[in-house]
């Protein structure tokens, strides 16, 4: 047992005990007595304390006393054991005031309940109480312990400065971890009101008697990242090998506990018959940054004290002086709480002096209240600097200085699971590759503008519509641009342009694809509405009556899509996903977004827009399918149209259901969407325009002119049906209509072979007249046929029209003439006459030739005069290109 100079009173005693190492009190030098409890024996948990604090008590009388502060007096300190025990502290108190001298204050107080009993009592005794190791809430109750002080912070000082931690580092949601013990719960409760108010949410409090699991599980559940724990080094070895399990450390959580623990207290918790089921090293991995709030022991300024000493001087011989003492964190608290008594009562003697009392301070007593007054206002009006800092009192409570130890840790976490929304966007690499294929795309249809405009007079382009064409080129840029807009999401533009954008880049490919095939759709009508009206001698269909068709499509379209605007307009909406780890391994978690135009009824609305475009790809469809015999490539594209609504359909139905099925990823999405755009946009230009620049470039006449007919199997069973042709068109966009019989191919047929009968009867009359005295009466009757052959081709040419008329006359003139002698005469005299064949060969070989020719491939009936001889043999003759048919303004 240290020997430790400490009087236990006797009953009779009275005697004084000076401090071990003090010098003598001066001769005739009366005693000022203060009574000292606390625990002193080994035995005794904090009894470490008591023994740890003698050593800088000892310093602080002796430097009094070598100051003379209290001159003629000194200060007589007297120590009781308290063992920390209600019992026996309460009877060390009424023995020294039974047995001992009147003590003028006490000093000491440092189990809680020990220190709380004796306490509430002092007003009974007109007793000052100074603490320097009890740091329980409950005794800052000033109602209930008028009289006691203490040099020491109270357990809830720390609240102010854990408020202050919290601020610093930007934490605004916590969680508490209690032990049920009255000191813990009181720390827990004055945080509650130091919290609240000042933007800092707790959200969840939880307690534990034994077992901490359960608590520790809850917060976790409740994402608990900053937890404010009040409990014992005991319990924390629990606390943190629960934390160990349940995986609540590391960077992300962040563990606020009290620091007052012992040096290695996670060691010594193994120790004391508590077994953990983890092991030190568990515990050190889980204790991996948390913060200790703990009073500052001495201060760290080197200023002197009260005592002429600096801190740190005093440090140095307290730690001489206790020569194998083990030190004590309350030891700077206790020298401090040595000097504040020591001033106390010197402003009391002050006071006395001042006030003309006739009465000394050593004449204290129990019963004196008026003194007993005067020493607790002198200690509320303490102000120094000491070892532990600025000594000064609140309603008795000291406002010291609040230190932050760190268990080793790095960066401060976060106070929750913090959640940084993250916006899925389009990469811009396969943004900028889309949007030169895009531009590609432009330049291709600015290409075919500038080739359809150039060459607008030419009969190709001409027949083709060329004012259509260009809507057609328009619709396509349309719709090229809209893959400008798509790729525009929150990454580029602001919400609010981004919600302008969903209604713009709808309206530019709606538009646009109305356009494109509207117009070509409108061409095909017109073939149709002319090449199947058979009875119709004439039908005149102008470029203004198709651009009232495919103005009339838009007007639907902008019918459908105001009332989508005005009833109800596309939204910028937000699909959030489930949250994602960070892929930088910061503290955070990644929600992702993904901006949507959408609506109410989007589904409808799509319905209404999809159910009239499929309708007028089936009008298409129909118009392809009936003007497929069109044999004037210039005129039809029905061809072209149906490989060109095939593809768009494929893959309009191909992109939508990949579009949606990908909506959770929009590189995907606008990749399948913008290279659907490019394609369609792509391929109907292609099939379009570039047959027509390959026929321009090879063989410009070839599409003007109407196909020889090829008969297949098929064909010659339809004979009966009236196959149809072009007979002309002026340059004033006039088209003229008029079917071919179905007698057409025979009598070309048997024209052919009347021909070469009249090439041999020519080459007789020429070489040897006299011989020719006799013609089959066939002959005859086969050249009666041929000139009584309907003429199926009609001109508005003025010339063609002279011939034809000149041609009626002459085969009206001669029958009419070879009428009479017909009948009065005998047929085979009047025929076989060689003068008469002669004549009439030489008159009507060559108008016949030059007249009929034309329909099967002969001449052309434009020639004003025969092109060859009549005696010419076929094989010479020239023979012009299939009957031409110019349509202007198509």
């Amino acid at each position: 047992m240290l020997p430790l100079l400490f009087l236990l009173l006797p009953a009779s005693g009275g005697s004084r005990a000076f401090p071990r190492g003090a010098a003598g009190p001066p001769l005739n030098s009366p005693p000022l007595s203060i009574m000292g409890l606390m625990p002193l024996t080994d035995n005794v948990a904090k009894g470490n304390i008591g023994r740890g604090v003698l050593p800088a008590v000892e310093l602080a009388i002796q430097q009094i006393r070598n100051e003379s502060l209290l001159y003629p007096y000194f200060l007589d300190l007297r120590l009781y054991d308290t063992e920390c025990d209600n019992a026996k502290g309460l009877k060390a108190f009424y023995d020294a005031i039974k047995y001992g001298p009147n003590h003028l204050m006490v000093f000491g107080g440092v189990c809680p309940s020990v220190t709380s009993i004796i306490a509430e009592s002092l007003k009974g005794w007109n007793l000052v109480q100074l603490s320097f190791a009890a740091t329980t809430p409950v005794l800052a109750d000033k109602k209930k312990y008028p009289y006691f002080f203490r040099t020491v912070p109270s357990d809830n000082a720390v609240n102010p400065a854990i408020l202050k931690l919290l601020k610093y580092y930007q934490w605004k949601r916590v969680g508490t971890l209690t032990q049920d013990i009255q000191r813990f719960s009181e720390v827990r409760n004055d945080l509650t009101g130091v919290l609240y108010g000042e933007g800092i949410e707790i959200s969840d409090t939880a307690s534990f008697s034994n077992d901490p699991c359960n608590s520790v599980k809850k917060l976790k559940s409740n994402d608990v990242r900053i937890i404010l724990g009040q409990f014992d080094q005991n319990m924390a070895a629990k606390v943190f090998c629960c934390a160990y399990h349940e995986n609540m450390f590391g960077s992300k959580y962040q563990w606020i506990i009290p620091g007052w623990y012992e040096p290695s207290w996670w060691e010594l918790a193994h120790s004391e018959g508590n077994p953990s089921p983890c092991l030190s090293k568990n515990l050190l991995a889980a204790m991996e940054g948390y913060i200790g709030v703990d009073f500052e022991p001495l201060s760290s300024k080197e200023i002197k004290t009260i005592s002429g000493r600096t801190p740190q001087q005093y440090e140095k011989e307290y730690n001489d002086k206790r020569s194998g003492v083990g030190p004590s964190k309350f030891h700077g608290y206790a020298y401090d709480g040595i000097w504040v008594i020591a001033k106390t009562l010197q402003r009391a003697m002050e006071h006395l002096r001042s006030s003309n009392r006739h009465q000394r301070i050593q004449d204290f007593n129990y019963t004196d209240h008026k003194l007993g007054k005067i020493f607790l206002d002198a200690m509320n009006e303490t102000n120094f600097f000491g070892v532990t800092g600025q000594v000064v009192f609140r309603n008795g409570e000291r406002m010291g200085t609040i230190k932050f130890t760190q268990f080793q840790g790095s960066e401060p976490p976060k106070d929750k699971t913090i959640i940084q929304e993250q916006l899925r966007e389009i990469s811009l690499p396969l943004y900028s590759i889309l949007s030169a294929l895009t531009i590609l795309g432009m330049i291709m249809a600015s290409a075919f503008l500038f080739f359809n405009i150039k060459n607008r007079n030419q009969k190709l382009i001409k027949m083709s519509s060329p004012y259509m064409n260009n809507l057609i080129i328009l619709g396509g840029m349309l719709s090229y641009a809209s893959i400008f807009l798509f790729g525009l999401d929150g990454s580029f533009v602001s919400e609010k342009t981004f919600e302008t954008l969903c209604t713009v880049r709808t309206w530019i490919l709606t538009v646009g694809y109305t356009t494109a095939f509207g117009a070509m759709f409108a061409k095909t009508w017109r073939v149709h509405a002319i090449f199947k009206n058979v009875k119709m001698k004439k039908k005149i269909i102008k470029d203004q009556k198709l651009l009232v068709i495919v103005g009339g499509m838009l007007l639907i379209d902008l019918c459908i899509l105001i009332c989508w605007q005005a009833v109800d307009p596309l939204r910028r909406t937000v699909e959030k996903y489930n949250m994602e780890p960070d892929p930088a391994g910061r503290d955070i978690s990644i929600r992702p977004i993904l901006e949507h135009c959408e609506n109410s009824h989007m589904t409808i609305w799509l319905g209404i827009v999809y159910a009239y475009k499929g309708l007028l790809m089936l009008f298409g469809c129909f118009l392809a399918w009936e003007t497929r015999n069109v044999s004037i490539p210039a005129l039809n594209d029905s061809k072209y149209i149906g490989m060109s609504v095939y593809n768009v359909g494929i893959m309009c139905i191909i992109g939508a259901a990949v579009s949606f099925l990908t909506r959770d990823q929009p590189n995907v999405q606008f990749c399948i969407v913008a290279l659907v755009i490019i394609f369609c946009s792509t391929i109907t230009l292609c099939l379009v325009f570039v047959p027509k620049l390959i026929t321009l470039r090879t063989n410009p006449d070839a599409a003007t002119q109407n196909r020889r007919f090829q008969f297949t199997q098929n064909q010659k069973k339809e004979d009966s049906k009236t196959s149809t042709s072009v007979t002309s068109v002026n340059q004033a966009s006039t088209s003229r209509l008029e079917g071919l019989q179905s007698e057409n191919h025979r009598l070309r047929m048997k024209i052919t072979e009347l021909d070469k009968d009249l090439e041999e009867v020519t080459m007789q009359l020429q070489d040897t007249p006299e011989k020719t005295t006799y013609i089959k009466q066939n002959h005859y009757q086969e050249l009666n046929d041929i000139l009584n052959i309907r003429n199926f081709t009609e001109s508005t040419d003025g010339e063609k029209a002279i011939l034809k008329n000149h041609l009626d006359q002459n085969t009206q003139l001669q029958w009419n003439t070879t009428e009479p002698s017909r009948t009065s005469q005998d047929p085979r005299e009047d025929i076989n006459s060689p003068e008469h064949i002669q004549r009439r060969l030489s008159l009507q070989l060559p108008i016949l030739h030059h007249a009929y020719l034309p329909s099967i491939g002969g001449v052309d009936a434009s020639c004003a005069s025969p092109c060859v001889s009549p005696t010419a043999s076929p094989r010479h003759r020239h023979v012009q290109p299939p009957f031409r048919v110019m349509v202007s303004g198509l």
